[in-house]
């Protein structure tokens, strides 16, 4: 079966989805998805579970049938395509390696399969073998290696065979804590080394963060925002991917003051100044932004501020070791995070109870109107 060229006004990147929608007896699972990918870059699909990450994901390799759409792979829309005539790989977050064949035949199973030179095979897998790092594990079997050593033989067969693509689906949620944040530098320095085009799905926000070029951050089968970490950490486009990525606080409130450099939002904690205009309509409802990193806090007023000065009482403190996070309820009974980096062994003077002032200036908050 060939594949269908697509028109170039549908090419969008190396790899682009156009409107794809999936259905299972009627309920949307992805919702007319349009999403570009540039070749050669790691690119992250973010979200909890059931937003539709997974079912994109399958899309992609051929496993599930798009309801409607294009799935446009260098050119080529290979949407009808099965998953083994597609120049894809896919690694599952079981790794799925074969329980009775060594590392050296792991790799070499799909060489093999396609009917590669006996010298070709021997080659590759040794090519990969170097580059994943498990030389002097070539003979062993699956259940002698740690987790991330079969993390690496599960990568490496996936690369062996060249793919154009390289799909990971949730690639280090088996393993613990400190191993997965290791490991997570080591996978994005082979892919990036071998030069492969990556999507990768996660719910894990830190993982999309330390890993992808750019991130994709879905909800109910859509995508709400995508752009690098920066971008979607420091700019969110709405409320969900705020609250979604990081630790943040939200104030609801009416916009009063709305000028080129700078707007006024009444909330029930105070008037809040932005640095920057919204070009909204005065009295429209919307919420201000204002992450815990970017508010200063204190026992004593603080001198010379002006604007979103804020007094409340400390609930709870969390000792995080290179950070402390503080709750400090306000007033009104609202409750704000305040994170402060413990830049010496003795931390902060403040403790349970403290009456506290918090403030932060013009250009930490972000507006958000949905």
């Amino acid at each position: 079966m060939t594949a269908p060229e697509v028109p170039s006004a549908v090419e969008e990147g190396f790899l682009h989805t156009d409107r794809l929608v999936k259905r299972f007896d009627g309920v949307v699972a992805v919702d007319h998805v349009s999403i570009s990918v540039k070749r050669g870059e790691i690119f992250a699909l973010l979200g909890s579970s059931g937003c539709g990450k997974s079912t994109l994901l399958r899309m992609l390799a051929g496993f599930e049938t798009p309801t409607s759409g294009a799935v446009v792979l260098n050119g080529v829309d290979i949407a009808a395509l099965p998953p083994y005539q597609r120049p894809i790989n896919m690694m599952f977050q079981s790794y799925a390696l074969f329980p009775h064949l060594n590392v050296w035949d792991n790799i070499a199973f799909g060489l093999k399969r396609e009917g590669m030179a006996r010298g070709l095979v021997n080659e590759r897998v040794e090519e990969m073998l170097k580059l994943v790092q498990l030389g002097d594990f070539a003979k062993r079997k699956p259940h002698q290696l740690s987790g991330g050593q079969q993390q690496r033989v599960a990568l490496a067969r996936s690369l062996a065979k060249k793919p154009q693509l390289l799909l990971l689906d949730e690639p280090l949620g088996a393993l613990d804590k400190k191993l997965r944040e290791r490991t997570q530098f080591e996978l994005v320095n082979i892919i990036e080394s071998v030069g492969v085009t990556c999507v990768m799905v996660t719910h894990d926000q830190e993982e999309a963060m330390t890993m992808a070029s750019r991130i994709a951050v879905m909800s109910k089968g859509q995508v709400l925002q995508v752009g690098t970490p920066k971008e979607i950490y420091e700019y969110p486009n709405c409320r969900f991917v705020a609250d979604f990525i990081g630790n943040i606080n939200l104030f609801d409130g009416k916009l009063s003051v709305d000028e080129a450099d700078r707007c006024e939002v009444n909330t029930g904690e105070g008037v809040l100044h932005v640095g920057h205009g919204v070009t909204g309509a005065v009295g429209m409802d919307l919420s201000v932004a204002v992450r815990p990193e970017k508010i200063h806090i204190a026992k004593t007023r603080p001198t010379g501020v002006m604007h979103n000065l804020f007094t409340g009482t400390v609930c709870e403190i969390a000792y995080l070791g290179s950070y402390s996070t503080y709750v400090v309820d306000m007033p009104n009974g609202h409750r704000i995070k305040v994170t402060n980096t413990n830049a010496t062994r003795e931390g902060g003077d403040i403790t349970w109870g403290d009456k506290v002032f918090f403030w932060w200036d013009g250009a930490a908050p972000v507006v958000l109107t949905q």
